[in-house]
């Protein structure tokens, strides 16, 4: 069987790779050899990192939490346990909102764990 060596299929993967591979650096652009690696660590890792920011969330809204909750004069751990011990259900994403743009509304649900700490 003939070898392909300019045929379409072969063309329309080649210009697959380097399309994804725009805007890369050196090479990593032009040339098919090493664009195709650097694309394919690029995909590994853009699958990874998805998977990743949303724990990056979740520590931002921890910080910003336990921000507000020091304001408050309690720590992070024993606010959130005084939210569970009170029967309070509102996640950290919500909270975090409240701390940032609400410290009124933050301020009334610490005292609720407060108080079902027993701090008070």
């Amino acid at each position: 069987m003939p070898r392909a060596v300019d045929g379409a299929k072969r063309k329309n993967r080649r210009k697959k790779i380097l399309k994804l591979a725009k805007g890369y650096w050196g090479r990593r652009h032009s040339n098919f050899k090493t664009a195709k690696d650097a694309v394919t660590k690029s995909l590994s890792y853009a699958y990874r990192d998805r998977r990743d920011r949303k724990g990056d969330f979740r520590r931002i809204w921890i910080v910003r939490i336990n921000a507000a909750c020091r304001a408050e004069g309690i720590s992070y751990s024993r606010f959130i346990n005084g939210l569970n011990k009170a029967g309070v259900v509102i996640n950290r994403k919500a909270l975090a909102s409240l701390a940032v743009e609400d410290a009124a509304a933050f301020k009334v649900i610490a005292e609720k764990a407060k108080v079902a700490l027993g701090v008070l």
